[in-house]
This record gives structure tokens, sequence and C-alpha cells, in this order.
């Protein structure tokens, strides 16, 4: 005779952290319409990531998830020699925008002066994300903005 015996737990049941993740990813050649493209990916990823993962945006996620990947992609479009790796992973409690490029020279982040001509974009970059992390990599630097989202 095969018995079984069930028992529930007497706290509530601990499920570790997902490790699965939506991940997209593309590589951009420095063509014209590339930053387009970029922010075209970025939005299909943000609808899968609602759609399937029901990550829910807060009022100015998806505005300042665009502007972070307009802007990294535009650096590495400008200061990289060769193409670049756009990534974006998410699930329902966060995102992370990352590009690899070819450039071993980490960002400068200057101090907030408005008549300054250009040199913005990493200071917009660390104003709407919730961590910024740049980094030396073998094929050059990787530069992640991480936003955490609403739960």
């Amino acid at each position: 005779m095969n018995e079984q015996a069930i028992s529930r737990p007497d706290g509530p049941v601990q499920v570790p952290p997902s490790t699965e993740v939506l991940l997209a990813a593309e590589v951009f050649d420095g063509e014209p319409g590339c930053i387009a493209q970029a922010r075209a990916l970025a939005d299909r990823f943000l609808a899968r990531l609602v759609a399937e993962w029901l990550a829910e945006l807060g009022e100015n996620t998806r505005s300042d998830l665009m502007l972070a990947v307009s802007e990294l992609v535009t650096n590495a479009d400008r200061y990289s020699h060769g193409p670049y790796l756009l990534e974006l992973e998410g699930d329902a409690r966060r995102i992370s925008v990352t590009v690899y490029d070819s450039s071993t020279a980490l960002p400068v982040l200057h101090s907030p002066d408005p008549a300054r001509l250009g040199g913005h974009g990493m200071e917009i970059v660390v104003a709407l994300c919730d961590r910024l992390t740049a980094e030396r990599v073998p094929v050059g630097k990787r530069i992640r903005a991480e936003f955490m989202l609403s739960t």
C-alpha cells in the first residue's frame, strides 16, 4: 500500500525569487535611424513586459525609460567606433537598459551647469534611473541604467 502524508507549512510558503526575465537585444551599426529603432525596440519591450509579466509602470516610467535609451544609444553612437548593443531586461519589479560599445572611455558625469553646451546626457540618465553603473568589459564598456517599478 502506498501512503502519502501531506501537511501545510505553519507559515506562508516561501517562494524563491524567479531568475527568469524578459530579454530583448539588438545590435546597431550607427546608420541613420538607429536611435529611433532603439526606441521602437524599447517600446515593444515595455508592451510585452506589461502584457506578459503584468508589470505596473509608473506614470513616468515609459517616458523616462525611452529618454534613457535615447541618451545611452546616442552616446554609444557618438563615442564608439563600431557597432553597439542595446539590451533590455526586466520582470514585474525592475527594468535594466544596458548598452555595450567598443570604446573603453567611461562616461564623465559633469556637475549640473545650464550654461554648458552639450555633455548633459549622463546627467539626464542619472536623474531618470534608480541606479547607473559603467564599467570596462573586454569589448569596450557597459553602461547599465536600472529602473525599479511600482509594486
